[in-house]
């Protein structure tokens, strides 16, 4: 992978688990949103759009992408330490929240209030998957395949797992590995 990272960067492993946490602990719903905000607008530490190469890497591998992402980045800046900081960062805290609300929920799961809070829940998640997908998607303007590939490959994409319900794995390496050939010819000619 060859994204470039800004000159601005972490201080030390330290400082990497702390932003891990404030994103982790932000992220209702999922993290991809608030830690695209937090890394690219608010510490200025990657460029939106390599934050999208480092994305599409995290997602092929397997595994959840925002861990794979902090993974990667905290390696990039501080090696085996840093990969630890942003892993633990992003997952430490969130246990313990998530272990106590389990304790909760099977306290409370029949009550209709809590039915009621998982479902604006759920509405308030798809909206911020939705938001940051609109607000990378100015990233993909230097994308090789233009502003029209990527396009058709979020829309097939988005027809084969939504409408057609095929298997994920199928999708990327059907869709994403003709993405990749077409981008790897344009780049050669």
């Amino acid at each position: 992978m060859s994204a470039k990272l800004q000159a601005l960067q972490p201080r030390n492993p330290a400082h990497l688990f702390w932003v891990f946490t404030r994103l982790a602990l932000q992220g209702f719903g999922g993290v991809l949103a608030v830690a695209q905000r937090e890394l690219v607008e608010r510490e200025g530490w990657i460029r939106r759009e390599d934050f999208l190469a480092v994305l599409a890497v995290s997602q092929v591998l397997p595994g959840p992408n925002v861990v794979n992402l902090a993974i990667i980045l905290g390696d990039r800046w501080f090696g085996w330490r840093g990969a630890a900081a942003a892993l633990g960062g992003l997952l430490a805290v969130p246990l313990c929240i998530v272990l106590a609300l389990a304790f909760a929920w099977r306290q409370y799961q029949h009550e209709p209030a809590v039915a009621g809070a998982l479902r604006g829940m759920a509405a308030a998640s798809a909206g911020l998957i939705a938001g940051t997908a609109i607000k990378l998607s100015s990233g993909l303007k230097t994308n090789v395949l233009g502003p029209w590939g990527c396009t058709a490959v979020v829309l097939a994409a988005t027809v084969a797992l939504g409408a057609l319900r095929l298997p994920m794995v199928a999708v990327v390496l059907g869709l994403g590995g003709t993405a990749a050939a077409l981008a790897w010819w344009r780049l050669r000619a």
